[in-house]
């Protein structure tokens, strides 16, 4: 396992809650870490700007309270998302604010993060940047990220179209920082699968949407439960940058899923939400495809039980199915 060091023995499941627009605020963040999950949230959610120094210090703050508390507990280091795109006249101010309280997650999205690493480097924080593709996981390589969060086919909001199969694979030959993987993860099983191809940590979004902690919508998390894969869209017109959602959202914001014109990409804007007056993901809810497997919203902590109950069952399943040579080729290593 390829653990950035502030992960190590820190959590009780290899997985990061990404970040989500609008959906995470400090509430889903702070609950997620103490169930041993790193939490995350987008810099964005955090408006006017002054208050996402209100919301990482709430989160410092009550994550440290509650480790003294419960020394034996894992409680997980949380991130901070930062959009690096031109739109987006926030982000120096938004990285100064973290590089002042040392956050020790930045996630990055976009364009390769260089400035970006040089500044969570300065006090130890890590860098991972999200990818669609090899040859933009080998341009944020270059710039010196601590890993890779590789977005494959069928993740929720904005995702890239290869399979886990290729992309983990592939690059895993040259990469030997982390890697993450994202894409249709909603159960512990998807999580022993994502760690059984290469991967060190699986990426969650959707599933914790439809958590009583997160900042959505009822309708939005009920509809998560009422749907599936098949009432998943693809496009690029909500933001300028292709991303799955919920066929119904956009049917109820007036237009045809089955029948999306392309953006203007030149007119893509993170700062307003996007090229239409219906905001993404407010009134056009992002999804993964993996949401055939949600059928609550439960509190995260018993979210994150069950998963890592799932997980574990996954792992024996998966050593039972193995050869004897090879489950003993595994007991004389550790030996």
């Amino acid at each position: 396992m390829a653990l950035t060091a502030n992960l190590k023995n820190k959590l009780e499941l290899p997985v990061i809650g990404s970040p989500l627009f609008i959906v995470s605020g400090p509430e889903l963040v702070i609950a997620q870490c103490k169930a041993g999950i790193v939490g995350s949230f987008p810099a964005l959610n955090a408006r006017p700007e002054h208050v996402l120094e209100e919301w990482i210090v709430r989160i410092k703050t009550e994550l440290a309270e509650y480790q003294a508390a419960n020394p034996d507990k894992k409680v997980a280091p949380f991130a901070v998302n930062q959009i690096c795109h031109a739109s987006n006249d926030r982000l120096m101010h938004d990285m100064e604010v973290c590089t002042k309280h040392e956050v020790p997650i930045i996630i990055t999205s976009l364009r390769p993060p260089a400035e970006i690493v040089s500044a969570a480097h300065s006090y130890g924080g890590v860098v991972f940047h999200d990818v669609i593709n090899v040859k933009h996981a080998k341009k944020a390589a270059e710039q010196g990220v601590d890993g890779l969060i590789l977005v494959c086919a069928g993740a929720g909001g904005h995702a890239g179209t290869l399979s886990p199969f290729a992309l983990v694979r592939e690059v895993k030959q040259w990469f030997d920082g982390t890697v993450l993987l994202s894409g249709s993860i909603s159960d512990g099983w998807g999580i022993a699968s994502a760690l059984a191809l290469g991967a060190d940590l699986a990426y969650m979004g959707t599933r914790f949407v439809a958590t009583a902690e997160a900042n959505a919508e009822a309708a939005y998390k009920e509809a998560l439960i009422a749907h599936a894969a098949e009432d998943i869209v693809y496009s690029n017109l909500f933001t300028g940058v292709h991303g799955n959602y919920l066929a119904p959202s956009i049917a109820a914001a007036g237009l045809d899923p089955a029948n999306l014109p392309e953006a203007d990409k030149s007119k893509m804007n993170f700062g307003s939400g996007g090229n239409m007056k219906q905001k993404a993901w407010r009134d056009i809810w992002g999804s993964g495809q993996g949401i055939g497997q949600i059928k609550d919203a439960p509190p995260v902590a018993e979210l994150v039980g069950r998963l890592k109950k799932e997980y574990l069952e996954a792992c024996r399943d998966f050593a039972s199915r193995m050869p004897r040579e090879a489950l003993a080729g595994l007991q004389a290593a550790a030996e």
